[in-house]
C-alpha cells in the first residue's frame, strides 16, 4: 500500500521518536547507578556514642557529657553498614579534660582514626545539709538535701546513693553545705574499755564468754580484745553493738 507523503512523513517521525526512545531506555536497562557515599554521624551524635563508650570503660554512675574541644567533621562512608565508634584508647581513671583515641568503622572498615582532647562532666545527685549538725550526730538522709554537682569537679563529693546509716558527722558543719567523704565516719558499735559479748564458733560448736574491748571499732572492724580470766589478748570481728566475733 502507498502512503501519501503526509502520511509517511507522520510514520517517519514517529518511529524515529520511538526509536529515540528505545536508545535512551537501553543503557538505564543494562547497568545499575554507581551507589552514592553517604555522610557519617553529626558530631553529636558522635560525642554521644563515645560518651556511651567511655561510661561502660569507666564503669560510672551518673550522666556523662562529653564536648569535643576541637571542631570534628565526619568523613563519608561507605553506603554497607552502619557506622560504629571503636573506642582504642583511654587514660586509667576518669577525669575533667582527657584524651581519647578512637576509630570511627563503617561497614566494617576503617573511616576514620583520632585522638581527640574531650572535656568531661558527671552528673549526679549528692547530699548537703538543710540545716547545721553537730559533731558526732547520726547520718540521716531524711534531715538532708540534694544538689546535682559534676563529681569530676567535686571528686569528694557524697553521692545521695551512699547508704551511710551507719556512720556519724566527725565535725560541726554549716546548713547549706555540699557533704564529702572526709565529713563522715563509721559508727563505733564498740567502744574501748566496754564489756562486749563474745561468740566464738567452729563448725557447729559455739562458745559465748564475755571479754573488755581494747579499741573502737565498727560494723566489720577486727579489733583487740581481752580475755577478763586469762588476761590473754585475741583479734575479734565486731559484728553488732557490743558484740563480737571469733572464728577458728
Amino acid at each position: 500500500m502507498r502512503l501519501a507523503p503526509a502520511s509517511l512523513l507522520a510514520c517517519c517521525v514517529l518511529l524515529g521518536t520511538a526509536h529515540a526512545m528505545d536508545a535512551a531506555a537501553t543503557p538505564a536497562d543494562q547497568s545499575q547507578p554507581a551507589a552514592a557515599r553517604v555522610a557519617g554521624p553529626t558530631s553529636d551524635t558522635f560525642a554521644a556514642e563515645l560518651s556511651r563508650q567511655l561510661a561502660a570503660e569507666f564503669k560510672l554512675e551518673g550522666d556523662l557529657q562529653l564536648e569535643l574541644l576541637r571542631p570534628w567533621t565526619a568523613p563519608t562512608l561507605a553506603p554497607a553498614g552502619d557506622w560504629q565508634v571503636a573506642l582504642v584508647e583511654a587514660p586509667a581513671v576518669p577525669a575533667s579534660t582527657m584524651l581519647i583515641h578512637c576509630r570511627l568503622l563503617s561497614g566494617g572498615a576503617v573511616a576514620g582514626d583520632w585522638t581527640l582532647p574531650v572535656h568531661a562532666q558527671v552528673w549526679r545527685d549528692a547530699w548537703i545539709t538543710r540545716e547545721p549538725v553537730a559533731h558526732a550526730e547520726n547520718f540521716d538522709p531524711a534531715k538532708l538535701d540534694t544538689r546535682r554537682v559534676d563529681l569530676l569537679r567535686e571528686r569528694e563529693a557524697l553521692p545521695a546513693s551512699a547508704d551511710e546509716h551507719e556512720s556519724v558527722f566527725t565535725h560541726a558543719i554549716s546548713g547549706g553545705r555540699l557533704l564529702t567523704w572526709h565529713d563522715l565516719s563509721r559508727k563505733a558499735l564498740v567502744h574501748k574499755g566496754e564489756l562486749v559479748e563474745v561468740h566464738v564458733s567452729e563448725g557447729a560448736l559455739l562458745i559465748t564468754m564475755k571479754g573488755q574491748a581494747l579499741e573502737n571499732g565498727a560494723r566489720g572492724d577486727t579489733i583487740t580484745i581481752r580475755n577478763l580470766e586469762s588476761q590473754k589478748n585475741f583479734p575479734a570481728l565486731v559484728v553488732e553493738e557490743s558484740r563480737v566475733q571469733v572464728r577458728l
